[in-house]
């Protein structure tokens, strides 16, 4: 199965930690089980959701190893996790990622040069990291907005997916134009380009956008399920739930990702929010207040819609 990466809705994981700050692998389990369940088409585990600028090399490596394990069969596991400065440390970080055996290794934009540095600079650091990788790995790429935000150009993301060793993107653009330009660049190739942003979904799905891959999969994954697949058939449906996606996604400026592991609390997958990230002391009740209001309109939404799984 390594290599196949499908169109649709990829979650970006969160991590869940126990009391005492170490991974908790019982509730990643059920994280898992909820996220299928949900029907997504994907898993991305180790990004910047994952925390993955706050995990050691080992966590970052047997997290990636245990998701794809206990999703083996069911859907492909992504992973990222190469945090280093230097071009030698992220070849060791994106080897040992590698040989989990996820079905592609995404590679980090801003990673890859320094913000004051050109695309020359880039391009010659990236090939410098696929000269050291095995070339029966598929590969991504994720234009990660921390520590600072690298987009990729058409131009540029023409140039890597020709090479046929890449098949994910996770735009970050926030810009329908840009996506355009970029679906144009890599029409034909094997590189498929996966939205992060709730409100310009519907739009970039109209111009054949693959799939999303965001943080509001960690809230209600099963509505965008149903919009990826209800674009064309049920177009005033579609407006409808993206309209409700794009207003609800604003949770994302809260404190998140602790908001999301307390959403997960309540849909009774895990038994704290704890981050290493962020300070859940800093979680007010007014925060929870908001979380539990967004539930409700979730499950409001599902029942409007009709309540049907597809």
């Amino acid at each position: 199965m390594q290599g196949h990466i499908s169109d649709g809705v990829w979650p970006t994981m969160v991590t869940p930690f126990t009391d005492d700050n170490e991974i908790d692998y019982e509730a990643l389990e059920k994280l898992i089980e909820w996220y299928i369940a949900k029907g997504v088409d994907g898993l991305f585990a180790v990004c910047q959701s994952s925390e993955m600028f706050y995990l050691r090399l080992e966590e970052r490596v047997k997290l990636a190893s245990f998701v794809k394990a206990k999703a083996a069969g069911r859907v492909p596991v992504i992973a990222s996790g190469h945090i280093a400065d230097s071009p030698e440390e992220q070849l060791e970080e994106l080897r040992a990622m590698a040989a989990t055996g996820i079905d592609a290794l995404v590679l980090i934009t801003n990673r890859l040069a320094r913000q004051d540095e050109p695309d020359d600079v880039w391009l010659a650091n990236l090939e410098k990291l696929l000269a050291g990788l095995p070339d029966s790995v598929p590969l991504g790429f994720y234009e990660c907005p921390y520590p600072y935000k690298r987009l990729i150009s058409p131009e540029l993301l023409k140039r890597c997916a020709e090479t046929g060793r890449f098949r994910f993107l996770k735009d970050t653009s926030c810009d329908v134009g840009n996506m355009r330009a970029k679906l144009e660049a890599v029409r034909g190739t094997g590189l498929r380009i996966y939205n992060a942003n709730s409100a310009t979904l519907l739009e970039t799905i109209k111009l054949g956008m693959t799939g999303y891959s965001g943080v509001m999969a960690n809230f209600h994954p099963e509505l965008y399920v149903r919009l990826m697949k209800q674009a064309s058939a049920e177009p005033e449906e579609a407006e409808l739930l993206a309209s409700f996606l794009s207003m609800a996604s604003l949770i994302e400026k809260q404190l998140y990702p602790v908001n999301a592991k307390y959403y997960l609390m309540l849909e009774g997958v895990l038994s704290n929010f704890e981050c290493r990230s962020k300070s859940a002391g800093e979680f007010t009740a007014t925060h929870k207040l908001e979380v539990e209001q967004l539930r409700r309109l979730t499950r409001y939404m599902t029942e409007q819609l009709g309540g049907k799984r597809v």
